[in-house]
């Protein structure tokens, strides 16, 4: 099925790639913005998506041959925030989006995540009435 796909009468379920990758608060928008030069991040009629979920707490110990060298201590840094979006299963676009994020990490060794998913995708179905839709609801999240 994730080779494949499927579809609904509604829905259309496409083999896409899932990257994740985390990064300081401060870093997000600038990696984000560098991976929307090497892939449109398409969805629909819509381009540069992504999702990004909110701060945690990471931890590590720098070893021998890290950077900073070798501590004992754990280190734990607030305010890391993950950043999720798709692509077309083409490695091609892969390589380019994992090099544009190594280009411009604050980490010397980036965490990134790649997963074989299936992306739902409408069929274009005019549903303009329905009114569970927001526009019929209380509109536009910006204009509230």
């Amino acid at each position: 099925m994730l080779k494949d796909g499927f579809e609904t009468h509604s829905m259309l379920m496409e083999p896409h790639w899932l990257v994740t990758f985390q990064a300081p608060v401060e870093d997000i928008d600038r990696i984000f913005e560098e991976i929307t030069i090497h892939t449109p991040l398409q969805h629909g009629k819509t381009d540069k998506n992504g999702f990004r979920t909110s701060s945690g707490q990471e931890y590590y110990r720098p070893r021998e041959g890290t950077p900073t060298g070798a501590e004992e201590e754990i280190r734990k840094r607030p305010g890391v925030d993950e950043m999720s979006f798709f692509i077309p299963q083409d490695n091609q676009v892969l390589e380019r989006v994992i090099e544009a994020i190594y280009a411009v990490h604050s980490y010397y060794e980036p965490v990134v995540f790649v997963r074989e998913v299936l992306r739902s995708r409408c069929k274009g179905l005019d549903d303009s009435r329905n009114p569970h839709r927001w526009w019929n609801k209380s509109g536009d999240w910006k204009t509230a």
